[in-house]
């Protein structure tokens, strides 16, 4: 799709506590600005945990275009696609319009506190 962005990375950090350090913030969670950054980075570190002790082979990728429609995981594994939204609360997210659009046979799945469970482990 020409409107992707085909170089993009994001960095995750195994110890949250380390990301913390760096930005000099151990405010608890309901004085924080950041806690959706806090948990996907927690549920993407426990995914690549579990990709690695069950031996779940997988590209994985962050998918964003150029207006700033992004899904924020996503494993291309046994000849597909599969789409991972990551969100504390379900219902504060809408699913991307482009994602549907350009990959219609691609599996999607919004991942949040109801679910993550199965996710990571």
């Amino acid at each position: 799709m020409r409107k992707e962005i085909a170089k993009m990375q994001r960095c995750y950090f195994y110890d949250n506590g380390i990301r913390n350090s760096l930005i000099n913030n151990f405010n608890p969670l309901h004085l924080r600005n950041d806690t959706g950054e806090l948990w996907e980075n927690y549920i993407i570190i426990e995914r690549l945990k579990k990709q690695r002790y069950q031996g779940i082979w997988s590209n994985n990728y962050f998918w964003r275009t150029y207006n700033q429609k992004e899904i924020d995981w996503v494993e291309e594994r046994e000849g597909k696609l599969f789409g991972y939204e990551i969100k504390m609360i379900k219902d504060k997210y809408k699913e991307s319009k482009e994602w549907k659009e350009n990959y219609d046979n691609a599996l999607y799945q919004v991942i949040c506190r109801d679910n993550y469970l199965s996710f990571i482990t």
